[in-house]
């Protein structure tokens, strides 16, 4: 009872001698600043979304535009369209005052004709995507049209500084392919995978789909295309995501690591009370918009929708579907320590706590190593980690009421959940291992030591090492790894620990004592669910097998001399690795990002083409030439950037097809050939980790400071996850994950196959070069020869 009495902030009661009021000034006092700052986003939130419904015109042209209104009026000229005049007539009078308010109104409907027609000006402009398959190797030209479409949304787009939400009345919907494009699509990037009588029967069933119930299917789906934002996000985070049933922890969480050629501090809490400051910072320029959106070549923007979750964001699990809960803020966050929980307060007298405020409050918790977890307490977490349904059920008894209810809505209501370890996160390029295990401890702990819920847990290594697990739901990886890149950059372009490892500055005032967090979990019901639920997350993550393979022979340098697209090169080295490994080929999955529409997500590149398998062949067969391997290579090459930039540009296949899945599940109607496309499991699940997002990294400056990248579990029992990430002109990171429980994967003989793949690569083309200079030295010669 002690921790309710203390939660009163005042009492009301009634005497013999009267009543009576007591009050606690200081917990008054939190609530008023709480108040007030919520007061004060309102109308910040307020302002930036008027700002943003007239991007790209400026909010303080609309006085320019009222001014010489007056201007126009009160020289006897003619506002356009009579405008004044018209408002007077509507108007109680036409003295002085009323002219200058219809002047005023007439201004603002011209101002407001022009800010409409800038947007949808630029609106019209972001439509073209022409610019999108112009080549850039040097030396390359530049169509007209797309110079002459570039310099129009500069022009726009440029002359006023956006915020963060300022493009997305501008940016376009997601545009709907017709079935036939789709459909020629699909059959194209099956054929490498099916032998001639089952790609024949594959055709047959595309056929008659085509031509039977994907008519009735696409209308319906261009209905929805006209009504809704996008045709495809709120379905596919419904059914993809809310939908799933089983446990997030590997299956869907995906993890990032710290920037590992960097160590700024080795003091735990010193580096937790920076990182917790710089997320703070920049959920702050999130909620303020001041964070500046990602553009395209430095032109074209992408969509910043998933922005708006990152922070204050959870997961809550349901008996058939989950939900997301965005808090539009939160004051605290919580931390995870030694299987104890506890609320920590960041904001006092009215700002954030800054790192060295912080640091004492964490080096509070780390005090508390006595702490002994209550009944229940210790693998709590793993209910975040188990079958859906079952906790569902759970949170909607054990945890609807008392205490239970009171600190889990602390958890989920927090910004974020911060996991301090009690294991060193360490790498060493002599012992590969370590860095194995540090990727295993961020995707999945010990199965009850991260909130698997929560938009993210930030998790510091008891040497000062970070990283985070992300649910996925809310967002896709480059946002998360934006946020990170931002943490890592700060990091490395300001100073902000002194001689001793520890925050520099000084506190200012003794920050909120962390507050710990009770539960009432002891009872059997409770018990026997945790226990279950904590007996399935052992059971699936160690069956995780994990390999992180640091690349250092050759990078991004490299293929640019082959004048090959990095992304593309290396996914030609994962097709040849896996046709080493498996024997033959594998649909494959990569992602794609398509922001460029409004409220995009992703979409599916298949790098698995009919131009790729021959160029894989073509390697594994000794009577194919240098020349004609290098040809097929580029080939493949080539294809796949086509099908990357089709996919982006709202030309993909597989949401697409997806979609109209979900149609005919809502209409009753049975499709062959869609259910025999949905069921295709993905053996090879790719996915290629961006950075550059911010201009604040800067790697010849700071060349250590790219971060690892990060990775996911396997999409299939007898597949690969790999997520790669080019870190430098002679580094990649490969995060490459299997399970051991499948007898024919090895996370650690794929990475091999992979350094063998990409050494064929390079061996490759200085073969090519080679024989190309004495060609040209050949050449010379018989030139000589034949003067004289």
């Amino acid at each position: 009872m002690a921790e309710a009495h203390s939660a009163v902030a005042f009492s009301f009661s009634i005497t013999h001698e009267g009543w009576d009021i007591n009050y606690d000034r200081e917990v008054l006092d939190l609530v008023w600043q709480s108040g007030v700052r919520s007061w004060k986003k309102r109308l910040a939130r307020f302002r930036t979304g008027v700002r943003n419904g007239v991007y790209p015109a400026h909010l303080q042209s609309l006085w320019l535009v009222i001014a010489i209104a007056i201007g126009l009026h009160f020289t006897h000229r003619h506002v356009p369209f009579d405008l004044v005049n018209k408002w007077l007539t509507v108007l109680p009078g036409d003295s002085l005052q009323w002219q200058l308010t219809a002047c005023s109104l007439a201004g603002l409907v011209v101002w407001l004709s022009i800010c409409y027609t800038m947007r949808y000006s630029l609106k019209l402009l972001l439509m073209y995507k022409g610019w999108m398959y112009e080549k850039r190797a040097p030396g390359s030209k530049v169509a007209l049209k797309t110079r002459l479409w570039g310099l129009c949304v500069k022009i726009l787009a440029t002359w006023n500084k956006p915020g963060l939400y300022s493009f997305q009345g501008s940016l376009p919907r997601l545009p709907l392919p017709s079935v036939q494009e789709t459909m020629s699509r699909y059959l194209r990037t099956v054929r490498p995978l099916l032998d001639d009588s089952n790609y024949q029967r594959m055709e047959r069933l595309a056929n008659e789909f085509q031509k039977g119930i994907a008519t009735k299917l696409q209308r319906y789906l261009v209905l929805k295309s006209w009504w809704s934002t996008n045709y495809v996000s709120d379905w596919w985070e419904e059914y993809v995501y809310l939908r799933g049933r089983g446990a997030l922890m590997v299956n869907s969480n995906f993890y990032g690591i710290d920037a590992i050629f960097m160590h700024p501090t080795k003091v735990q809490s010193a580096r937790a009370a920076s990182v917790v400051n710089l997320l703070l910072q920049f959920r702050r320029t999130v909620e303020r918009q001041e964070l500046e959106p990602i553009l395209v070549q430095g032109l074209v923007p992408l969509c910043s929708w998933q922005y708006e979750r990152i922070f204050n964001t959870v997961r809550a699990p349901g008996i058939e579907s989950d939900k997301i809960i965005h808090y539009q803020d939160s004051n605290h966050i919580v931390v995870l320590y030694r299987a104890c929980y506890y609320k920590v307060i960041i904001y006092h007298n009215g700002r954030l706590l800054r790192p060295c405020e912080l640091q004492i409050q964490i080096e509070h918790i780390l005090q508390q190593r006595e702490e002994k977890p209550q009944p229940g307490e210790e693998l709590l977490a793993s209910l975040t980690a188990g079958d859906r349904t079952k906790w569902a059920q759970i949170r909607q008894t054990v945890f609807a009421k008392g205490v239970n209810r009171t600190s889990l809505h602390t958890v989920e209501s927090a910004a974020f959940v911060l996991s301090l370890d009690e294991k060193p996160f360490e790498f060493d390029l002599a012992h590969p291992e370590k860095l194995d295990q540090f990727g295993r401890y961020l995707l999945h702990g010990n199965g009850h030591d991260r909130w698997f819920d929560k938009s993210f847990t930030v998790c510091v290594g008891s040497n000062g090492r970070i990283g985070f697990n992300a649910e996925h739901t809310w967002a896709d990886a480059p946002v998360m790894a934006h946020v990170w890149e931002y943490i890592v950059a700060e990091e490395a372009t300001n100073k902000r620990y002194d001689e001793n490892g520890n925050p520099v500055g000084i506190p200012e005032f003794e920050p909120p004592t962390p507050k710990r967090l009770t539960w009432d979990l002891n009872d059997k019901v409770a018990l026997d669910a945790i226990d279950e639920a904590h007996l399935a997350a052992q059971k699936l993550l160690n069956d995780v097998d994990l390999r992180i393979l640091v690349h250092d022979a050759y990078g991004k340098g490299l293929m640019k001399t082959c004048r090959l697209s990095p992304d593309a090169f290396i996914q030609m080295a994962l097709q040849l690795a896996y046709y080493r490994d498996a024997g033959k080929f594998s649909l494959t999955y990569e992602a794609s990002m398509t922001r460029l529409f409004r409220e995009g997500r992703t979409e599916t590149v298949r790098p698995c083409t009919i131009e790729s398998a021959a160029w894989v062949k073509a390697m594994l067969n000794e009577s194919v030439s240098v020349e004609e391997r290098v040809r097929l290579l580029n080939a493949a090459c080539e294809r796949h950037q086509l099908g990357y930039q089709d996919a982006m540009c709202g030309k993909g296949i597989d949401r697409h097809l997806f979609c109209l899945y979900v149609v005919s599940k809502y209409l009753e109607i049975d499709s062959p050939f869609l259910q025999e496309v949905l069921s295709e499991p993905w053996r090879l699940s790719t996915s290629q980790t961006p950075h550059g997002q911010t201009s604040k990294m800067d790697l010849k400056k700071h060349p250590n400071c790219i971060s690892a990248g990060g990775g996911f579990g396997p999409v299939a029992d007898d597949g690969y996850g790999v997520s790669y990430i080019v870190a430098g002109e002679d580094l990649i990171f490969f995060h490459i994950s299997s399970k051991k429980s499948c007898g024919t994967t090895s996370s650690e003989r794929f990475a091999q196959a992979i350094c063998r793949a990409l050494a064929d690569m390079k061996h490759l083309f200085e073969e090519y070069r080679s024989l190309q200079k004495k060609g040209i030295s050949n050449g010379a010669k018989s030139d000589k020869l034949s003067s004289k």
